[in-house]
């Protein structure tokens, strides 16, 4: 009894003890902008990783096809011999389109739709010489309109994305004559197109130009939440403490600060940081690190809502594609 009582009490002994989550040591996420997709398993069995040109796909089921009744089965119904009347004809307006007022506006790239109501009550717009306030006043071809007194007309609708390089500033012209993003999309298109948010001197990357009122208006509003993406490298080494901070949100200019996710970049020194955010803020990434005491060497935005520097070399454009309208139709 004796013996069996003292051999329970070793093996007892000599069991260990499980280990607790104190135990792990914290390992700050990776920024892979060259990672695949993973698979379901790996991302358990991994921590999360930042990839800067994975593209996001939705997971739509097929909806069921039609099943049409067999014409031979006892449910369906008789065949009928009888002549169907002839289609009606639709009467033509003699080749004269109307479009609202506004959306002529919103077409002619000076505002958005919502922004020409307001200024067609407040009495900026004529049409053949006449004041209009009535914004549901139709426009059909050969009208005259004006806005604030200036000619405009509808044109076709433009999309430029630019991959920017340094030292050129975002707005139309400078009176100080230093080089704006407008040379050098000069060829890009015969319309007037405008940036759509800006980049400031210092940075590179991503920079969309057009001339739909609209689609600007939506991607730089804040209820939005369009979602940009930065390379940026530090000054030093950015220190584990303050990545955590960063990424649980903190307190600037007496307004909160979230970012959608911050990692370092894989196979890089910890100098090299990945920022994905949503805020529209001025400076808003250059300000983040300064407020922890770093300064931002380069600052590079990578993504713009979707919208990736895949095949776009620095300080070249391009048209953007079908698809790619599309989806920022859909954000």
């Amino acid at each position: 009894m004796n013996s069996s009582k003292n051999s329970s009490g070793g093996r007892h002994q000599g069991k260990k003890k499980p280990q607790t989550t104190t135990d792990k040591k914290f390992e700050p996420k990776k920024f892979d902008a060259k990672k695949k997709s993973q698979t379901t398993a790996d991302r358990k069995s991994e921590p999360k990783k930042f990839d800067a040109n994975k593209k996001t796909s939705g997971n739509f089921r097929d909806k069921p096809a039609y099943k049409r009744e067999s014409p031979f089965s006892k449910n369906a119904r008789p065949i009928s011999t009888e002549e169907k009347p002839a289609p009606k004809q639709v009467k033509q307006n003699d080749g004269i389109e109307g479009i609202r007022l506004n959306k002529y506006i919103s077409n002619s790239g000076v505002c958005s739709r919502r922004e020409a109501d307001v200024y067609i009550k407040a009495g900026s717009a004529t049409v053949n010489g006449k004041l209009v306030t009535e914004m549901g006043h139709i426009v059909t071809l050969g009208d005259e309109v004006r806005f604030d007194g200036s000619l405009i007309n509808q044109e076709q609708k433009r999309y430029v994305l630019l991959n920017k390089p340094k030292n050129y500033i975002t707005t139309m012209e400078d009176e100080r004559g230093r080089k704006t993003v407008m040379e050098l999309i000069a060829n890009a298109t015969k319309e007037r197109i405008y940036p759509v948010g800006r980049l400031d001197r210092n940075t590179t990357g991503l920079l969309l130009f057009t001339n739909d009122g609209e689609l600007a208006k939506k991607l730089t509003h804040p209820k939005s939440n369009i979602q940009k993406i930065y390379h940026a490298t530090l000054d030093k080494k950015l220190a584990n403490t303050d990545l955590i901070k960063i990424s649980e949100g903190f307190m600037l200019d007496e307004k909160r600060v979230i970012v959608d996710d911050i990692s370092y970049v894989v196979n890089q020194p910890k100098t090299e940081v990945g920022v994905k955010i949503h805020s529209g803020r001025n400076r808003i990434v250059r300000r983040i690190f300064e407020h922890f005491d770093y300064s931002v060497v380069k600052l590079d935005r990578v993504i713009f809502a979707g919208l990736t520097k895949k095949d776009l070399p620095r300080g070249h454009w391009r048209h953007l594609t079908e698809m790619e309208l599309n989806t920022l139709r859909m954000l």
